[in-house]
């Protein structure tokens, strides 16, 4: 059995998979396994997207793995975050490593914090690498708790969902310590809960809500104060911030085999014109100019 189901839509030339929670006859929303061996799993040039988090943990390879415009180099130690819905593309050989995946409620439900995910710098991010490269001592100190995950898998006892969401917590502080090393980003203790909200509510409302105002008044804070949060914790303005989300589902609703006037009045554009000018400002390129670049 496997944990990865594959599902395609009639609309899209992009391959979606899901994530099939009862591969131990039980709903755990959590799974490990090795690259090289998971049956499913993609490791070709074919766009694809899946509907959970995942971390790949690569110790062997060579290549590139992309996700939306983002571009990791892969090698040894080379640790990469991945959110639903992005889109995802390798250019790469002999990768061997780990994929952990997991659905948001594994962690959710437990700590009843719908912002619980939004609290790592590396998921829902759009505008810094979703990858990095560890030190080979540094790398061999994250394994050690992927091993510990992957062990508890091998020996599933009736209070493993406890242990399994403990490890993981533990991996995913430590992790996102290093992130924000490498990045120059402030860690989880150090930031504004305004910043995990308005992150978790651009996710739900970038595709008709375009500006800052919205989002300062859902927030109840002012647009300077919110502009001033995110500068802080992200070195990006609201706006930047938004129009980066924008652009990145812009890009992946382009890769379907739907009209560019479909796909601006989805994104709540005017009209097409309208759509295009903000398209070409922001990439330095038309939507049917990056469409025949795919």
């Amino acid at each position: 059995m496997t944990s990865l189901k594959k599902q395609e839509t009639s609309t899209s030339n992009i391959k979606s998979y899901h994530f099939l929670p009862r591969k131990y006859a039980k709903d755990l929303l959590l799974d490990i396994a090795r690259i090289e061996t998971l049956k499913n799993f993609v490791l070709d040039s074919t766009p694809h997207q899946i509907s959970f988090y995942e971390i790949l943990f690569i110790e062997k390879g060579m290549g590139s793995f992309s996700l939306d415009e983002n571009r990791t180099t892969l090698g040894p130690g080379t640790v990469i975050f991945t959110s639903p819905g992005q889109v995802r593309r390798w250019n790469a050989q002999d990768v061997s490593g780990y994929t952990l995946f997991f659905e948001k409620d594994f962690l959710g439900l437990f700590f009843t914090d719908e912002l619980f995910l939004y609290r790592f710098q590396y998921f829902h991010q759009y505008s810094r690498s979703t990858g990095m490269k560890m030190p080979a001592k540094t790398f061999r100190r994250i394994l050690e708790l992927v091993r510990n995950l992957e062990e508890e898998f091998n020996h599933l006892q009736s209070d493993s969902n406890h242990l399994l969401r403990a490890i993981l917590y533990q991996l995913l502080v430590v992790l996102n310590r290093y992130y924000s090393i490498v990045y120059q980003v402030q860690s989880d203790s150090h930031v504004h809960p305004d910043f995990f909200r308005f992150r978790s509510l651009l996710e739900k409302q970038f595709m008709s809500q375009h500006g800052v105002v919205f989002y300062a008044q859902m927030l109840r804070i002012s647009s300077t104060r919110l502009n001033k949060i995110c500068r802080q914790y992200s070195g990006l303005s609201t706006q930047k911030m938004i129009h980066h989300r924008l652009i990145s589902e812009i890009k992946k609703q382009l890769g379907c085999n739907r009209s560019v006037k479909e796909i601006a009045y989805d994104f709540d554009f005017s009209d097409p014109s309208n759509f295009n000018r903000f398209f070409k400002k922001l990439t330095g390129t038309t939507a049917h100019q990056y469409r025949e670049g795919l």
